[in-house]
């Protein structure tokens, strides 16, 4: 089988400068501008460590380059449009794109349970994760997720991808007292899907010219692109979790379209040739759908299709969204479902939904352009 091949990136003209990296940024200067080494590195700081929205923010470079980069480059900003609190602390932040796409960002920030009699919403967390998007839309058709009923309008560029954790970061400068510790690309999007323009973003996001993000604080999720899920293990070093959801061809091939194309068994099969690294388990997310995953059985065969592979399960209880026909399982069911995964030896986790309420849980996210 082939590739899935990426559609076009979004805007055409001149170079976004936020989607190169420090060496492009470098060779670019100075082969277009004939600017001296060092003010690359400058450049490359505002855009990569201090987020800069504008050319105009670089201050300690001279006028006449800032006018030559604006005339040469484009800046690719995304506008803050509106920003939804849950109950739970979580945020979703509705960003806006230079052509006028909507996508949605969600932080999660999470407090180890402390008796000191505090509200934890009004104490800096102890671990932070963003939740961030790879494309507007999608063209996996997942039967139940929001994210699909958009389809595929197109790819995030790799300036986009970034982006978001830069206006994430700004945002929450004034809000929390730490920063985003980490990363998930499982927001709206196939992130293998748009594989060029993610690994380009995680070059830049993990690189010590950047925010310095460390490998095992970042994980990239797929519904299953075998080929590509296999260039991700040899061509990165960051963490994946499989959208699994169903443990029979028969019902992915219903939930999930992609297992049309690459059923369980190569799936599975291109997880085992994964090249981990010492201690480092594939994460598998499980989508509890009432009455339709959520059985005993399906515990079992999903037992039986883990073995032998250094797995991490995470149960996730559906997350109902208007006009998707599926319901959440009981609260006994999951914590069955999970028993009997246990029972098996498998290391499970039932993952509390955060952000139902403003629409931000896991399968919710779908922006009204």
């Amino acid at each position: 089988m082939s590739e899935v091949k990426a559609c076009p990136p979004a805007v055409g003209g001149p170079i976004d400068l936020r989607s190169l990296g420090p060496r492009a940024l470098f060779e670019e200067i100075v082969e277009h501008l004939g600017e001296k080494p060092f003010r690359a590195r400058q450049v490359a700081s505002w855009l990569h460590k201090r987020c800069a929205v504008s050319f105009d923010e670089m201050t300690d470079l001279s006028l006449d380059l800032r006018q030559k980069l604006a005339a040469h480059y484009r800046l690719d900003t995304l506008d803050v449009n509106s920003v939804l609190r849950s109950a739970d602390g979580s945020l979703k932040l509705v960003l806006g794109t230079v052509d006028g796409h909507l996508i949605e960002v969600v932080y999660i920030p999470e407090w180890r349970v402390r008796d000191d009699g505090k509200d934890p919403l009004k104490r800096p967390p102890d671990r932070s994760t963003l939740c961030v998007s790879t494309q507007v839309g999608c063209a996996m058709g997942c039967a139940f997720c929001r994210t699909a009923t958009m389809g595929l309008v197109r790819n995030l560029t790799v300036g986009e991808m970034v982006d978001q954790v830069y206006r994430a970061c700004a945002w929450l400068g004034t809000e929390a007292g730490r920063p985003i510790s980490n990363l998930v690309f499982m927001g709206m999007g196939e992130p293998l899907a748009n594989y060029e323009n993610l690994k380009g973003a995680l070059n830049l996001l993990l690189s010590p010219e950047g925010l310095n993000f460390s490998h095992r604080h970042v994980t990239v999720s797929t519904c299953g692109l075998v080929p590509v899920l296999e260039r991700l293990g040899k061509e990165t070093a960051v963490k994946v979790a499989i959208s699994l959801t169903g443990t029979t061809d028969a019902v992915r091939d219903e939930l999930m379209p992609i297992n049309r194309r690459w059923p369980l068994s190569e799936l599975l099969n291109a997880c085992r040739r994964l090249p981990l690294k010492r201690g480092r388990r594939i994460t598998f997310e499980y989508v509890l759908l009432a009455d339709r995953t959520d059985s005993l059985e399906d515990a079992d065969r999903l037992a039986k299709l883990l073995s032998g592979l250094p797995a991490k399960v995470n149960l996730i209880s559906y997350n109902e969204s208007p006009g998707l026909a599926f319901r959440s399982p009981t609260d006994e069911r999951i914590e069955a479902f999970r028993e009997r995964l246990a029972e098996k030896n498998l290391t499970v986790v039932v993952r509390r939904s955060r952000g139902r309420d403003i629409g931000a849980a896991c399968g919710q996210l779908a922006s009204k352009e």
